[in-house]
């Protein structure tokens, strides 16, 4: 990249990165609202898919973001967080911005937060968040692309994150579980409550399979303001899927029909649910809820991909990262191993939030991987990990646990563990697994040269 591109680039980051990190939550959509104002309203300027759930979004949205873009349709895509660069944030036809479109965004968009910034501070308020600022700019992107269709994911619950200013007219929401409790409750109900907010007037609701308690919440918000509501386990199935080279052959049932063989190069029964829920949203989108295209469906999904999730990022040893960081992803993660790879030994590195369930998501580990190595990753809230080593050892016992102060220390440790004895090189059955957290999956990539 250009020296002075890329300073450009830095330059902005760091501004947006001054503000309030985006897991600070000021329960509130006014600044947000008011910088849209000034804009013009952009984020009204196209259709828009709203994305929310607990574990899944990221890749859902990639996936309805190809099916519709197959279509001949100007996508634009918002998703949260990035591995390597913010631009991959905001992506337009399925590629994220360049370095000098993502300043040239800024510098159209800075203005009008600076006037929103002031008007907050003399109400003793505080100025844009980081992820209030990154939301702002995708919808003011979008709009001078211009896209036909937004595929929005929330960065946080649903009801006050800043992205639920637009009126999704899809509301897709994957499987609803435990996490980030501080901000949306400590009960199933109180976050479900949180996430059904994006539900809007008149919307049509793709929802996942959900625990009871969850699905009589979403079932109540899409009665209250009239949405339809198309449900995981009665209207949409995964009829069959079977292992293929790459990824999986699925069929998948929805109210249009059931689509057969459908290629997806992605790891994991839950990517077959999530291509579900991506599929049944875009027929929502597009004919209403009638059958799509076969061909463009086949299409589409053999296109998909999503770094960082049950993603082979070298071999001999084999490294497998995946950005399980709660134990519902966890869960997910542990069946994807099982199902697609054969593994004799698996060691771990993990590192994870300070803010997360480290003994739900180890004890979830546990039974795949024969040693672990606890480390921290580049984030502040990254746990310290001789903290985490002590979680981890009431989970796997004494002498399956190691501690490395640096991530790239851990992975060198994590693979002579794994290659130990005569377990060594490609197809040994042996593997490193790197998990705990976004972050520590965009880590390991950049140190793998993935990045």
């Amino acid at each position: 990249m250009d020296p002075a591109i890329q300073g450009a680039l830095d330059t902005v980051y760091a501004e947006i990165m001054s503000r309030a990190p985006e897991h600070d939550i000021d329960p509130t959509l006014s600044r947000v609202e008011r910088v849209l104002e000034l804009l013009g309203d952009p984020h009204r300027a196209y259709r828009t898919i709203h994305i929310t759930g607990t574990n899944g979004k990221s890749s859902t949205s990639r996936m309805i973001e190809r099916l519709v873009r197959e279509y001949g349709l100007r996508t634009g895509r918002f998703t949260s967080p990035h591995l390597t660069s913010v631009t991959e944030r905001i992506a337009v036809d399925g590629e994220p911005l360049t370095p000098e479109r993502f300043v040239e965004v800024w510098e159209d968009v800075a203005p009008y937060i600076g006037v929103a910034d002031r008007e907050s501070q003399e109400q003793g308020g505080p100025r844009l968040s980081f992820f209030e600022v990154l939301t702002v700019m995708a919808f003011a992107a979008f709009a001078d692309a211009p896209v036909d269709v937004a595929v929005i994911e929330v960065g946080l619950g649903g009801t006050w994150d800043s992205t639920n200013v637009v009126d999704g007219e899809i509301a897709v929401i994957t499987p609803i579980a435990a996490d980030h409790e501080r901000w949306l409750g400590s009960t199933i109900t109180e976050i479900a409550t949180e996430k059904a907010g994006i539900i809007k007037d008149g919307a049509t609701v793709v929802s996942a399979q959900q625990r009871d308690d969850a699905e009589d919440v979403i079932r109540e918000r899409a009665l209250k303001v009239g949405a339809s509501l198309v449900r995981e386990g009665v209207e949409l199935e995964v009829v069959d899927r079977r292992l293929a080279v790459g990824g999986q052959l699925m069929d998948l049932r929805t109210p249009a029909g059931v689509y057969t063989e459908i290629y997806l190069p992605l790891h994991g029964e839950h990517q077959a649910h999530n291509a579900l829920l991506a599929l049944a949203a875009t027929e929502a989108l597009i004919t209403g809820g009638g059958a799509l295209g076969a061909e463009i469906v086949e299409a589409a999904f053999a296109d998909v991909d999503s770094p960082g999730r049950l993603e082979v990022v070298r071999s001999s040893p084999t490294v497998i990262v995946d950005a399980a960081h709660n134990p519902h992803g966890a869960e997910a993660l542990v069946a994807g191993l099982e199902d697609a790879f054969d593994l004799e030994r698996i060691v771990g590195v993990v590192a994870i939030m300070g803010d997360k369930d480290a003994e739900g998501l180890l004890a979830t580990l546990e039974p795949v991987l024969a040693e672990v190595v606890v480390t921290r990753n580049s984030s502040e809230r990254s746990t310290d990990p001789e903290e985490l080593a002590e979680v981890a050892r009431d989970v796997f016992g004494e002498d399956r646990v190691h501690v490395a102060d640096r991530l790239d220390e851990a992975l060198q440790v994590a693979a002579d563990l794994a290659e130990s004895g005569d377990r060594i090189g490609v197809g040994s059955g042996t593997a490193v697994l790197v998990t705990g957290s976004v972050v520590t999956v965009a880590d390991a990539r950049i140190l793998l040269g993935r990045g």
